[in-house]
């Protein structure tokens, strides 16, 4: 169902939503809207979003302020225009952005050549929030949270071992099965399954010495150097979903990160 917007004037008059603040650009409050339809599942991932026309008549703005907004969101890979078809929100499903979190490559080809990770589910259970995974998720300490952990083996050699942490009642009836055959990436089965987009993440990388049990599940010795990840990933309006912390190997790999 569509939600109800504001009235707003053009970028020329002075009217503006009593919910945003005063000096915030037209656009920019535009682009809020549009998110909070996102964020209410007004159009779905994949789906189309009304045209640049539309919008501006449903906002009661000019096409290029909505144009500006959208140019944003693009940016942020929150949606997708495709010429001559439309603007659609993003998904995780779509082949081109299946990596779009995953920061190791092989030292030799690519990952394309080397193929998709293969993934050994070793734990999926519900359990109670730790105070410092509840910090990390913005819930209580003593909440449910789904727990897994798995290992991703690629090229045949086990990889990345990681630990996650997700809130249960985004992730409800979440099972072992569900995440072994579901044949995209997993952010692409929060979408699918659970209605739950990630849109941004943020990392926090050292060199650690593999720990208990990472070490038998990466098949090395205890003490062995890893690379150990930290990721919270978040859904619109900066909502954190998933905490994940992993430990990579990189004897035959190395993290890669773009900047700019």
């Amino acid at each position: 169902m569509a939600t109800t917007a504001p009235s707003y004037g053009d970028s020329n008059e002075s009217t503006a939503s009593p919910q945003m603040a005063a000096f915030s650009p037209l656009y920019s409050q535009i682009k809020t809207l549009i998110l909070q339809s996102l964020q209410a599942g007004e159009w779905k991932p994949g789906e189309a979003i009304p045209s640049e026309m539309d919008l501006a008549a449903r906002y009661r703005v000019s096409q290029g302020t909505v144009r500006k907004a959208i140019d944003e969101l693009a940016a942020e890979n929150l949606v997708v225009r495709r010429q001559g078809k439309g603007t659609f929100v993003a998904t995780h499903t779509e082949q081109h952005v299946q990596y779009r979190f995953l920061r190791l490559f092989p030292d030799q080809g690519d990952l394309d050549a080397e193929g998709p990770a293969q993934r050994r589910i070793v734990d999926c259970k519900k359990i109670r929030a730790s105070a410092d995974v509840a910090r990390s998720l913005g819930i209580k300490t003593g909440e449910s949270v789904m727990f897994v952990r798995r290992v991703l083996s690629l090229g045949g050699v086990p990889t990345i071992a990681e630990d996650i942490w997700l809130p249960a009642a985004l992730f409800k009836n979440m099972t072992t099965d569900q995440l072994a055959q579901y044949k995209g990436s997993t952010y692409g089965l929060y979408e699918v399954e659970f209605g739950v987009r990630t849109v941004r993440a943020e990392e926090k990388v050292r060199a650690v010495a593999a720990a208990k049990g990472m070490d038998e599940l990466l098949a090395v010795e205890p003490g062995t150097p890893v690379l150990a990840v930290e990721r919270i990933a978040y859904t619109y309006n900066d909502k954190p979903v998933e905490l994940r912390l992993g430990h990579y190997l990189t004897d035959t790999h190395h993290y890669r990160n773009e900047l700019g």
